[in-house]
């Protein structure tokens, strides 16, 4: 099955190169910022005390440089928020390639911003630079996975929107690599590594112009067929694509409009009603799964182990490297094994670990060795997330709604995602004290409640067209409901009431 599916990829290597493309401008920024900030913590807090000692003649106080520093690090998802919440309407009035360059225009000037910092000597170009930066990785994170899917044939659909996730733990590799003191993490060089993403950035830049615009776009958007057509050829290949066309005018005649919805729209249409509620079980696991608190909580875990602060860098380094390999790991299987599988026994796996990492906690001040029995449990913890429910994730997200829904329906995801970051951010330090290690409880019953929902209620969407996963949710959004069908004698409309 693997070697079938890599000769697939082999057979279209623009998709390839598309999924470079578009993983370096898109969801690696997202991962490469996330994880870079903390290298750069030291730094930048000296770099406030030092302008502020210039400027007002006395050192900044405690209370001050960390509000600053707060600023610093929440501002960047402030500008996250607002583009997600723009992203839908951009995408569905200037198409997904031309917003996907704009933001990447963005990180370009907010790098020229974060780069000439220091030698300006202004902490407010970091702040505009964080925002901007923000700004850019909110639309490219949603940008990324529709692009992806909607350039693909089916057959390979759940591959191409699983290296979304792949290149986010990339991201997060290479941001805690570059921000080792020996690279960009030293005293002098701090400012490149915040400018880094711009570097990045120029990829898609200079490449993405040369494709079009994604097919469904075209077509379903524009009404351009022979765009379409030549789209798929360049995406593709000469090959007949009878079967992917005739989809999508089938798609195309199903929608009652070729417009975007409005977010208060989707709220309101009883057609799309389990596929939202499926979106937000998606989202909303996704931030309480515990990988944030787990992430977090791996420096006060490695530390009880007895290692160096010296080595726990390094160590954190191989859990962000065991998520990223899962991840490739994950664009391999899912195809064969489907994305409702991969989801709830995930979700399922990773409750039970979170099980096994409270009970190891607990007794690390009697047993000496199991500090790494709970090291173990977080990298099997890690493991799974990203060979399951990362990958699954984004896949389904980008399948079960059609090309007026998709926009939109991403914007709300997207804007969960980001407020999810915040709230787990302030609310989980407060967990770790009144509650210790037994708030990994918390999402441990989150974990296996959203496994029994995706179990009992998610359809399959493997390698289905948009209608054909439509139909199948339509059973549970109609399920009061026969939903007409077309007779193939007479071809007239039967409905039963």
């Amino acid at each position: 099955m693997w070697l079938l599916l890599f000769s697939s990829q082999i057979q279209h290597p623009r998709l390839l190169l598309m999924v470079a493309i578009l993983g370096i401008g898109g969801s690696l920024q997202v991962g490469f910022q996330g994880s870079m900030i903390t290298y750069a913590s030291v730094h930048i807090k000296e770099f406030i005390n030092e302008t502020w000692l210039e400027r007002f003649g006395h050192s900044v106080d405690p209370s001050t440089l960390t509000l600053l520093w707060s600023s610093v690090v929440s501002i960047f998802g402030l500008g996250g928020l607002l583009g997600s919440i723009s992203s839908g309407f951009l995408a569905a009035r200037y198409g997904k390639k031309y917003c996907f360059l704009g933001s990447n225009v963005l990180m370009v000037a907010s790098s020229f911003l974060l780069g000439f910092s220091k030698t300006a000597r202004s902490v407010e170009l970091i702040l505009a630079g964080r925002f901007l930066c923000g700004l850019s990785t909110g639309v490219c994170i949603l940008l990324h996975p529709q692009y992806l899917g909607e350039i693909s044939p089916k057959k390979l659909r759940g591959f191409m929107t699983s290296t979304a996730s792949m290149f986010w733990c990339l991201g997060k590799v290479l941001g805690q690599v570059m921000g080792l003191r020996e690279l960009l993490g030293s005293g002098t060089l701090w400012p490149m590594l915040l400018a880094f993403s711009g570097a990045a950035a120029l990829v898609p830049l200079l490449v993405l112009p040369f494709f079009p615009e994604s097919p469904p776009h075209l077509l379903l958007h524009r009404g351009d067929e022979e765009g379409c057509v030549k789209a798929m050829k360049t995406f593709w290949g000469e090959e007949p694509h009878r079967a992917e066309l005739d989809d999508l005018r089938k798609e195309q005649e199903a929608l009652s409009s070729p417009q975007s919805k409005s977010l208060l729209a989707l709220a309101k249409d009883p057609s799309v009603r389990w596929q939202l509620c499926m979106m937000l079980v998606l989202s909303g696991t996704t931030q309480l799964s515990g990988i944030q608190a787990i992430y977090s909580y791996t420096f006060e875990v490695l530390q009880a182990a007895g290692f160096h602060l010296e080595q726990i860098p390094y160590l954190a380094l191989g859990v962000s490297l065991c998520e990223f390999l899962s991840t490739i790991l994950c664009s391999f299987i899912i195809e064969q094994f489907g994305r409702k599988v991969l989801l709830w026994t995930g979700y399922a796996l990773m409750g039970t670990m979170l099980a096994g990492i409270t009970l190891a906690i607990s007794l690390q001040p009697w047993l000496s060795w199991m500090p790494y029995c709970s090291l173990s449990l977080i990298f099997c913890f890690v493991f799974v997330f990203g060979m399951g429910p990362a990958g699954a994730t984004v896949s389904l997200r980008m399948e079960i709604f059609d090309q007026s829904s998709r926009a939109p329906a991403f914007a709300i995801s997207g804007s969960m995602s980001w407020v999810g970051v915040f709230v787990i951010g302030m609310l989980f330090p407060l967990m770790m004290e009144n509650f210790h290690q037994f708030s990994f409880l918390i999402f441990m019953g989150i974990l296996y409640t959203s496994g029994f929902i995706i179990y009992c209620f998610l359809p399959e969407t493997k390698k289905k067209s948009i209608l054909e996963i439509q139909e199948e949710f339509d059973k549970l959004n109609f399920k009061k409901k026969q939903i007409p069908v077309l007779e193939a004698k007479d071809h007239e409309l039967c409905t039963k009431l």
